[in-house]
């Protein structure tokens, strides 16, 4: 998928994120600003105008962990609102979860993650997360088909 500009329409911007896992684990970062501030997630942000969704998906996991991926490959879309109470009318997003190849290392909360971590899917569900979240995590086990 290569898809250029960083809107969607009149109101929604296209973002993206990594859906990176390791040893049955996916890494998350727990978000420190709007949209999703305080919630898990997979890294991921904005696509910035004229950059493709893959090479935003790759260079906002390394903005975010300091991790680097090969191979990123669309997994599924979402139509989002805001997470955050109040803002639906302001934040309208279709994001692209991409899995990715990981290529080791340790990851480190930087740019908008304020922590980052491994989790099992099963953890993943005990977290604070968006609502994609879980449904990507079905997804992902197969007992939901990836749309």
């Amino acid at each position: 998928m290569s898809i250029k500009s960083g809107k969607a329409g009149p109101k929604a911007a296209l973002a993206v994120s990594v859906a990176l896992e390791r040893d049955g684990r996916f890494l998350l970062v727990l978000r420190a600003n709007p949209p999703a501030q305080n919630l898990y997630a997979f890294p991921g942000g904005r696509v910035d105008p004229d950059e493709t969704l893959e090479h935003a998906a790759l260079r906002e996991l390394a903005e975010e962990t300091g991790l680097k991926a090969i191979n990123p490959r669309p997994f599924a879309t979402f139509d989002l609102g805001s997470d955050a109470p109040g803002e639906h009318s302001k934040s309208h997003f279709f994001l692209t979860v991409f899995l990715a190849e990981d290529t080791g290392g340790d990851p480190v909360a930087m740019d908008d993650a304020r922590q980052v971590g491994w989790f099992t899917p099963e953890e993943i569900r005990g977290l604070p997360v968006p609502q994609s979240m879980v449904d990507c995590m079905d997804m992902l086990e197969g007992k939901r088909p990836a749309v």
